[in-house]
Formats: C-alpha cells, sequence, structure tokens
C-alpha cells in the first residue's frame, strides 16, 4: 500500500520518483526493528518466568515461541507489528525527500488508504470527496 502511495506522488510533482530498490531496503529496515523488538521482549520475559514459576497456558504459548513455532496469537501480534513498521518506516522515508508543502498531502493520503483498507472509511464517500463521483 505504501509503495504504491509512493508511486502515485508524481502526479503531484515530476520530482518524486521512487524505485522498489529503495523500498525494499526499507521494508527490510522495518522487519528487522519489529525482530528486535519481539526478541527484547522476549528475553526479559525468560528471566521473570524462572523467577516467578509458571502461570498456565502463558508458559506454554512462549515455551512455543522459544522452539519456533507461533501460536495464531503470537503470529496475528507479528504480523500488526511489521505492517505498523513497515507503513511507519515507509512514511518516514517519504517524509524525509519531499518538500514542506506537500508532506501534509501525502500524510492525508496515506492516512485515508489506511482507514478504506480498514473498513472505518467507504471508499464510494473517499471518492465523492476526493474526485467528486458522487454514486
Amino acid at each position: 500500500m505504501v509503495f504504491f502511495l509512493l508511486n502515485e506522488l508524481y502526479k503531484i510533482h515530476s520530482f518524486y520518483r521512487f524505485s522498489l530498490d529503495s523500498f525494499i531496503i526499507v521494508v527490510k529496515r522495518a522487519i528487522n526493528i519489529v525482530a528486535e523488538r519481539m526478541k527484547k521482549k522476549k528475553e526479559p520475559a525468560e528471566g521473570e518466568e524462572g523467577e516467578e514459576g509458571e502461570e498456565g497456558a502463558e508458559p506454554a504459548e512462549e515455551e512455543a515461541e522459544e522452539e519456533g513455532e507461533m501460536t495464531p496469537g503470537t503470529l496475528k501480534k507479528r504480523v500488526e507489528a511489521l505492517v505498523e513498521s513497515i507503513t511507519y518506516q515507509g512514511f518516514n522515508y517519504t517524509r524525509r525527500g519531499t518538500f514542506e508543502d506537500h508532506k501534509l498531502i501525502i500524510s492525508t493520503m496515506l492516512c485515508f488508504r489506511i482507514l478504506i483498507r480498514k473498513g472505518l472509511i467507504n471508499e464510494v464517500e473517499y471518492n465523492a470527496l476526493i474526485k467528486k463521483e458522487v454514486a
């Protein structure tokens, strides 16, 4: 979603050209940030477990993570963290290379796309607002 937003920025100004290779570097950085964050959360939890003892279902879930298997709950959290990190890092990458006048436009475009994807805004209403298309 963020990459396709970047590709449409040439409509605002011909100065904005982004390559897929540069965006892949941004995505890899975002993935590494999430991996480090998840690793840091896991390490203190392991130390606390040994001191306090076991607490029912949580240790079993953490043991599954340690073995490399992910439960549906942890997978969902990781995917959400990845989506958030990639969106944020992509926006930061774009923000650094844009004119001051265009930063608000770009952040608004990204915000609308996120809200449409989450289903909080109807796409017909968005088109009516932006493109004056009344259905």
